[in-house]
């Protein structure tokens, strides 16, 4: 299925990119002070890794002091790119398929956009559903949905002490209100 709409059209063009050599608590105030949860890694325009949240969270857990640590030394390497002129919806299936929310696009091995699952829903909604199937993303009617308790039984409430319908919150049983105000 073509939708007829080419990555290179809605790819983001001003993405935020840095060298390898950058240092890890550097890349990080860049990516908090730019809003963005990866960075391009690139030199002299060739594609050298992407450094995601993802990555910092991990080198963290290895190692407990990143102060001499080049972002160069902890981003993904192994990088699947597009190019501009494929379908977009060849891009939400293999997004999809490596479990991706953003793959850079490329053309002879240079960078020239980003695009992120947040650019395809912006150009066209109706594709959320497609992409949302290989991600675990939730509407957040869909988190209310499973925060909906199911009553249990009749009896005393183990935090107010009324008698009443009863709900299982992680193992206590309680009446309507004070299930409420634990919300």
């Amino acid at each position: 299925m073509k939708i007829g709409i080419k990555v290179g059209d809605v790819m983001t063009r001003n993405f935020v990119s840095a060298r390898p050599d950058l240092l890890v608590l550097a890349a990080v105030k860049l990516m908090v002070k730019k809003r963005v949860g990866s960075l391009v890694l690139e030199q002299n325009g060739i594609l050298k890794g992407i450094l995601t949240e993802k990555d910092i969270m991990w080198a963290l857990t290895k190692k407990k002091d990143l102060s001499g640590v080049k972002a160069g030394e902890i981003c993904t390497k192994k990088i699947t790119t597009i190019k501009p002129s494929a379908d977009i919806y060849d891009a939400i299936i293999l997004m999809r398929k490596k479990k991706f929310r953003r793959l850079p696009v490329t053309v002879n091995k240079k960078v020239i956009g980003y695009l992120t699952l947040k650019d395809i829903i912006k150009i066209q909604p109706e594709l959320f559903e497609i992409a949302r199937e290989g991600y675990n993303i939730k509407w957040p009617i869909d988190k209310e949905k499973e925060k909906e308790p199911e009553a249990v039984k009749e009896g005393m409430c183990d935090e107010c002490g009324n008698y009443d319908i009863l709900y299982n919150s992680d193992g206590k049983l309680m009446c309507e209100s004070c299930m409420e105000d634990l919300r």
